[in-house]
């Protein structure tokens, strides 16, 4: 409770115009929407760009935040919103990339929260991620954004509902047929 009460006094101390107080809150939040916007955008220099563009839509509309939700469901409703925004820009561009990526003829693996264990056991994770998300690639926008923000991200239904401006029901509804989709495509990829 005391750090909702705190960020609710960096939040006012913001609105003064205290840099200090913003920098503290978008911090808080920082890392997790730098992973939303890389999960949609699957490039680091747009997911990069993402950030940029949404931390300055936040600073010029921190005046219009109403707090009647929490700062970072807030943030993470504009980030996603603006990487809505870059892919409808993009859409004529098809990207081929993957949650893994090369840089100097090195393999860098985005994020794989156990890196530990036998190579075989890495390698099968690669190729299990690579597969799931050649799949997510297959399904509509609003499935993959949905699918994203709860079984990757690991949003609640609460913070989803938020973040989409729609109702619980009809996010658990929206997560359902998703679900349903993602494992038929599955399922006929496999055949």
């Amino acid at each position: 409770m005391s750090s909702d009460l705190n960020e609710k006094q960096l939040i006012q101390k913001a609105k003064m115009g205290d840099e200090k107080s913003f920098e503290s809150l978008i911090l808080g939040c920082q890392s997790k929407a730098y992973n939303l916007a890389i999960r949609y955008l699957k490039n680091e220099e747009d997911a990069m760009d993402a950030l940029q563009e949404s931390f300055i839509k936040i600073f010029r509309h921190l005046n219009s935040f109403k707090e009647d939700s929490r700062f970072d469901t807030w943030v993470y409703r504009i980030v996603v919103n603006t990487c809505n925004d870059i892919l409808r820009k993009n859409s004529s561009r098809k990207t081929t990339d993957s949650i893994f990526r090369t840089e100097d003829d090195k393999e860098m693996v985005v994020e794989i929260p156990d890196s530990s264990g036998a190579p075989e056991e890495v390698y099968d994770k690669k190729e299990k991620s690579e597969y799931i998300m050649s799949c997510m690639d297959k399904l509509s926008q609003d499935q993959r954004e949905i699918i994203i923000l709860r079984d990757i991200q690991g949003f609640s239904y609460d913070e989803i509902s938020e973040i989409l401006k729609c109702s619980v029901g009809t996010v658990k509804s929206r997560i359902n047929r998703s679900r349903l989709k993602l494992r038929e495509i599955l399922m006929e990829q496999n055949l």
